[in-house]
């Protein structure tokens, strides 16, 4: 389950996740900064064109006041009232040229933009010569208000302004219009941006479901299955744990019981980084005999009394001091007496610049000497199974020797002589006796038909040709109805799987000797009689087993009598044989029961 987990949480590259949902959050973050901004700019704009229209409709109330001021100047008398009234026109007047001319060509101050489309541009030029012709009438009527002139003329400026004002008036609701008419544009402009930003953004986050959010969550899932799985097994474990920690408090227990046998009989030492010897075991002590008196001698001297046993440990000493060292050492004590020591040296650090060296010994003398022995008996095993095969090598040139002077007998005595029975009884056919010639025709009929007889039994014995021809099973077959004929025993084959396939043709040869001489051995050796033949097989397996009703035998008596072809050699025969085939045998026999041989083949 760890692999597992370990296998998923490769598969699960959090480090690619990680990019991929860190570029999605920036991207959405800069679509949202991005959407904001741009609202906070067109809500600034908006703010300003509000201003702008606002302005521009005040433009017009300025104006209104300032032809309604002039009316009421023209209406007042007193001198005070006039005063006042001229007073309050002077500030609409100046007002209002300041408002007009910081819309038309822009103030910092009030925010008002310098730059203007080429609409208002051109409103505001045309707009222009009524704006200064009222400016330039308001300044004469005041300037002939307080020189007192003529009424006709003072009324036909008034009239020169009021016509000037309703024109004013008109043009000035153009540029509002105007006004207006671009800030829904850019309120337009500003909506279709905003769908489009909202677009994209319900765009990246539809990619974030599908390709990240998604698997994502797939994953996690799958995770989160394998962790409560991990759960559940990891509370077993712990109850094992349990479990484990109070078999590991009696262990502890135990172990503490033997620290005091073990400090006894661990074999150790501590020496320099020269080889002089600072402390020394009382188990090792005793076991190379170290007294107080060796106390001023190297730990190699102590060890051994040979100088080039010492040299060799010195050496290793001078070199591994850093390192440490491990190995098997031989040394001899004695004439007659040698030691066989699985020593380590393990480098141990003191202080900052002071080290000594701890050595652990196991004397594995026995050991040593149970390897030697064992080596040696399996030389002698060696030898002993050379001259066992060049015993069965030689008993088999013997039994290829005898089978063909048996077949050379077969043919000699049997087929040879018949064969020259046949030639004189042909020699001695008298055709003129027809009565004797039809008898001795009939007669070399059925010597002809003995000689078939015996050359089939002695090719049959050869190699049958239903081994060739039909395979395994057929060859079997032939071969236990024609002993069971030959001898006179019930000699059974059982096909049990049905098998039909066709093996290699070695595999065939072989199979079909080692039958036959289970066969034989039974007929020959274990007086049965019956005997059963069985063939199965599975898909990569084929069997044939032998049983019979015979003697039997004890399998360890037979098996050490190897001087015997019906003992342990032909045993041993059949083990060599199906062995070459890349088979193996099993024999199993009763004393007065009977025995069953099984013979198992890769197919």
């Amino acid at each position: 389950m760890e692999k597992s987990l370990s296998e998923s949480t490769r598969n699960f590259n959090f480090k690619k996740l990680k990019q991929r949902y860190i570029f999605a959050l920036v991207t959405i973050a800069i679509t949202v900064l991005m959407s904001q901004l741009l609202i906070q700019y067109n809500i600034n704009t908006q703010l300003n064109d509000s201003r702008l229209i606002n302005i521009s409709g005040k433009q017009r109330m300025l104006s209104q006041k300032l032809v309604k001021e002039i009316l009421i100047l023209n209406a007042v008398s007193d001198s005070a009232k006039t005063q006042q009234q001229i007073s309050n026109i002077n500030e609409t007047l100046l007002l209002w040229k300041t408002t007009q001319n910081a819309l038309q060509y822009g103030n910092d101050s009030l925010q008002f933009p310098t730059q203007k489309s080429p609409q208002l541009a051109q409103l505001y030029q045309a707009i222009q010569p009524n704006f200064d012709t009222i400016v330039h009438t308001t300044g004469l009527i005041l300037k002939h208000r307080k020189t007192g002139g003529d009424p006709e003329t003072n009324q036909s400026l008034i009239q020169t302004v009021l016509d000037n004002q309703v024109i004013f008036l008109k043009k000035m609701n153009q540029i509002v219009g105007q006004y207006e008419k671009e800030a829904f544009h850019k309120v337009t402009l500003q909506r279709n941006m905003e769908y489009g930003i909202l677009f994209f953004t319900l765009l990246v986050l539809l990619l974030e479901l599908q390709f990240i959010f998604k698997p994502t969550n797939q994953k996690i899932e799958q995770l989160i299955t394998k962790l409560l799985y991990s759960e559940k097994k990891a509370l077993k474990l712990a109850h094992d744990t349990e479990v484990i920690s109070q078999l590991k408090e009696n262990s502890v227990k135990e172990l503490k019981s033997l620290n005091y046998a073990m400090e006894n009989t661990l074999l150790y030492c501590r020496i320099t980084n020269d080889g002089s010897i600072i402390h020394i075991g009382e188990k090792f002590a005793k076991l190379i005999n170290y007294t107080a008196f060796q106390a001023e001698k190297k730990f190699s001297e102590v060890l051994t009394p040979i100088e080039k046993e010492q040299a060799f440990i010195d050496r290793i000493i001078a070199e591994k001091q850093k390192s440490g060292w491990q190995g098997e050492l031989h040394l001899t004590r004695s004439a007659e007496e040698s030691i066989w020591l699985d020593l380590s040296m393990i480098p141990v650090s003191i202080r900052k610049e002071e080290s000594e060296l701890l050595v652990i010994c196991f004397d594995i003398t026995i050991r040593k000497n149970a390897e030697q022995e064992v080596e040696r008996l399996n030389a002698e095993n060696i030898a002993e199974k050379i001259n066992q095969q060049k015993i069965i090598s030689s008993k088999i040139v013997e039994n290829q020797e005898n089978e063909q002077n048996r077949i050379a007998r077969e043919i000699h005595d049997g087929i040879g002589q018949m064969l020259t029975g046949l030639k004189f009884s042909l020699e001695s056919i008298n055709l003129d006796d027809k009565e004797k010639s039809a008898q001795k025709i009939e007669y070399l009929k059925k010597l002809s038909l003995d000689i078939i007889k015996g050359v089939r039994t002695a090719t049959f014995n050869l190699m049958p040709p239903e081994l060739s021809d039909h395979g395994i099973v057929s060859s079997i077959t032939k071969l236990t109805q024609e002993l069971s004929k030959l001898t006179g025993k019930n000699i059974l084959f059982y096909n049990k799987t049905n098998f039909d396939q066709r093996l290699d043709s070695l595999i065939e040869i072989n199979l079909y000797r080692l039958t036959q001489e289970a066969i034989n051995n039974a007929i020959k050796y274990a007086d049965s009689t019956h005997i059963i033949v069985q063939l199965s097989h599975s898909n990569n397996l084929l069997s044939i087993t032998i049983d019979d009703n015979g003697k039997g035998f004890d399998l360890n008596t037979v098996s050490q009598n190897k001087n015997s072809e019906s003992g342990g050699m032909g045993l041993l025969f059949m083990k060599e044989r199906i062995q070459y085939i890349n088979g193996r045998v099993f024999f199993n026999s009763i004393v007065g029961e009977g025995t069953r041989i099984t013979f198992n083949i890769p197919i």
